[in-house]
């Protein structure tokens, strides 16, 4: 296995925040799901190893990119930024939007046994749940990136998974969008 690739392609997944819309077209994009609260509009793409999640409220927006690259990504109205190695939680509050924006990131390294019975179980929960759901094949094996999208009242939660089958990676994100 080549680790210099492997370093690279889970080393440099980060989660960035945005205060305004992301263009969508900017990215390799899947599929797309909307859901409506009394408060705004969640749409979510999926892309090869990421997502891309829009809360829009009264024509302004929040977003949340979680991608695997570090070049050619939009650096207007970035709220924050880090990388997602390890376990992070991150709170912001966005007054002028009345937005209350919450994430919690962890992520894996599996061996090739773990990462395939985690493979297995996320196919389970993505099936049973009728998740957004986006699978590659890769000379390492299968990835997987799953979205579970649960829209409440006056927020919207999203629960993604990213299984990359090179160096067995697996990123979890739990990300809160609550409107005040």
């Amino acid at each position: 296995m080549d680790t210099t690739t492997q370093a690279v392609s889970t080393q440099a997944y980060q989660a960035i925040l945005y205060e305004r819309a992301v263009h969508p077209g900017l990215f390799d994009l899947r599929s797309r799901q909307q859901c409506r609260t009394s408060a705004g509009v969640m749409e979510t793409w999926l892309l090869p190893g990421g997502h891309l999640l829009r809360f829009e409220i009264g024509g302004r927006c929040a977003a949340e990119l979680m991608i695997d690259r570090e070049g050619g990504i939009p650096d207007e109205g970035v709220v924050s930024a880090f990388l997602c190695a390890g376990e992070h939680e991150f709170e912001h509050s966005l007054p002028d939007l009345g937005l209350q924006y919450m994430l919690s990131v962890q992520t894996e390294q599996l061996s090739e046994n773990l990462y395939a019975g985690t493979l297995r179980e996320m196919r389970e929960h993505a099936a049973e749940m009728g998740s957004d759901v986006f699978t590659r094949s890769t000379p390492a094996g299968t990835d997987l990136s799953v979205l579970d999208v649960q829209s409440f009242h006056r927020e919207v939660h999203v629960q993604a998974y990213h299984l990359v089958a090179q160096g067995g990676f697996v990123l979890r994100s739990q990300s809160l969008f609550e409107h005040k």
